[in-house]
């Protein structure tokens, strides 16, 4: 009862603190797949100024543009031929709608069939990915929008991979597994959100899933490389669309035993900690965005797993907790600020500021990173060529718990760090992508040294993964493609000097959301 009237304070608080003067009518959200965005990206670059591309996924329309299929008059010979083939390439597997357009449904298939062999494998095992699901999504009127995604995988995945997943007890971004036959890994995710209109200028999304905060590739503040969570998002937009400030509060999981005393034979429970993050992003000029950000993690639940939450978890007010708590206390803080730089419609700059501890409390240095890296559309100009450079810094033992306690505060969920994927160190990241018609390609380079935490040396991955393709139907970003992951890492630790990874692969995927295997 007493969290339920905190939840009303809250609601009723941000509703009324800022003002309700200007027009946000686009609430549906975009697929966050890196690749699928880009010619979104593009258009937001050149034109779009107030959408404001810090924070993803966009709440905003489907471009008619990318939904609909181009001119395929005299491509079918017949009616029924025809039908079926639009049905496959270019539409939706199942849309329904009322002839008053009151309610839309629509159904596509989620899947993800990957067969490829590592050639520096020394058990020579046949790697494979075998996704089956569903995305559905619709919306009821003009002010309410719902999306639900459901997969059920096996896999069978390179070396290095699975060698994290073991360690962590989780697969990237998709939580946990169970044994498949000798080397495989069994696991399921769902996500899915409510998005209402609730006035001209705010929305509210409650649902399971996650958001990304920043222009680059990578995010040091909040990125979505971490397993699905329970949400809820308000973003409100005012000044004629020129500043949107976001209120998301999540409740997160570490991967520890809930409680001292454990039923026997039911499933485990884990220990849960709330979290709360404040965006404000303000386009200064049409060429010029800039965003600040605070990240904050509630202190973890107690020995019955219960939470012991006070009205400050709810504040809305941006670095309003740091004030109370500071960057070192219990209750983990990450603070942060990022920019875009439109220096020509098809060039922008791009970076972000983190800092997590600057007090050194540590005992190995302040807890800080950057970010800078540049966008250039029709590169060289040639049509729909997108290059792409980021450089990103974490300082040692950032993210990380901040007092050291038997609670795990850290910055992260399911035993997976919250932003920076790799954790700390350097990264630099060279990326590619070309699309003539309906056939791409698409090359990245990432380049990392990380310090070992055991003998303080440094550890380097060199990885570069490229693909070619065909976009099957682009109403889902259903793809064939074949491609090859090459990984040389060099470790000081453990028995994994000099382990390195020949990958290559072919595949038919609907890709809607970004999986970060590339450390």
């Amino acid at each position: 009862m007493v969290f339920d009237c905190k939840i009303k304070i809250v609601l009723i608080t941000i509703v009324f603190l800022l003002p309700q003067n200007s027009v946000f009518g686009q609430y549906f959200n975009l697929p966050n797949d890196y690749a699928f965005s880009l010619l979104t990206e593009k258009v937001l670059a050149a034109k779009d100024a107030s959408v404001h591309s810090g924070i993803k996924p966009y709440i905003h329309f489907f471009s008619e543009k990318y939904t609909q299929p181009a001119d395929s008059s005299g491509v079918f010979n017949t009616k029924r031929e025809k039908r079926v083939l639009q049905t496959f390439f270019y539409k939706h597997l199942i849309s329904i709608e009322s002839k008053t357009q009151n309610y839309r449904l629509r159904l596509d298939p989620l899947i993800n069939f990957e067969i490829g062999k590592d050639f520096s494998d020394s058990l020579d095992r046949k790697l494979y990915n075998n996704t089956r699901g569903f995305i559905a999504s619709g919306y009821i009127g003009t002010k309410v929008y719902f999306e639900t995604i459901l997969a059920e995988n096996q896999s069978v995945f390179p070396t290095y991979l699975a060698n994290v997943i073991k360690a962590n007890a989780v697969v990237p971004g998709q939580g946990r597994w169970k044994p498949f036959r000798l080397t495989g890994y069994d696991y399921a995710f769902s996500s899915g959100f409510i998005s209402v209109q609730a006035f001209k200028n705010l929305n509210i999304q409650v649902g399971h899933g996650k958001q990304k905060i920043g222009h680059g590739y990578r995010s040091l503040l909040l990125s979505d490389n971490a397993f699905n969570y329970p949400f809820a998002r308000f973003t409100q937009q005012w000044a004629k669309g020129r500043i949107q400030y976001n209120n998301i509060y999540a409740v997160l999981m570490n991967l520890v035993p809930a409680a001292v005393k454990q039923n026997t034979g039911a499933e485990k429970l884990f220990q849960k900690k709330a979290a709360s993050f404040q965006y404000l992003s303000v386009n200064l000029t049409s060429a010029i965005n800039l965003g600040l950000f605070q990240g904050l993690i509630w202190q973890t639940a107690d020995q019955k797993n219960q939470q012991q939450l006070n009205l400050l978890y709810f504040n809305p007010l941006l670095f309003t907790n740091l004030i109370a708590f500071q960057l070192n206390n219990k209750n983990n803080i990450v603070i942060g600020a990022d920019f875009k730089i439109k220096l020509h419609d098809s060039f922008n700059l791009y970076g972000q500021l983190m800092a997590d501890d600057l007090a050194n409390s540590k005992g190995r240095g302040d807890s800080w990173g950057f970010q800078a890296g540049f966008n250039y559309f029709n590169a060289l100009g040639i049509k729909n060529l997108f290059l792409q450079s980021e450089v990103n810094y974490v300082a040692e033992l950032s993210y990380s718990n901040p007092l050291g306690s038997l609670n795990d505060q850290s910055y992260s969920h399911y035993n997976q760090n919250l932003a920076y994927t790799p954790g700390s160190g350097k990264e630099l990241i060279m990326l590619a992508d070309y699309k003539y018609k309906r056939f791409f390609t698409n090359a990245r380079a990432h380049f990392q040294v990380h310090k070992s935490a055991f003998t303080q040396k440094d550890n380097t991955v060199n990885l570069l993964n490229a693909k070619v393709g065909y976009l099957v139907n682009p109403s889902y970003n259903l793809n064939i493609s074949i491609g090859i992951i090459s990984r040389m890492q060099n470790f000081y630790t453990f028995n994994a000097s000099k382990q390195q990874t020949n990958y290559i692969y072919i595949g038919l995927k609907s890709n809607l959301y970004n999986l970060y295997y590339d450390f």
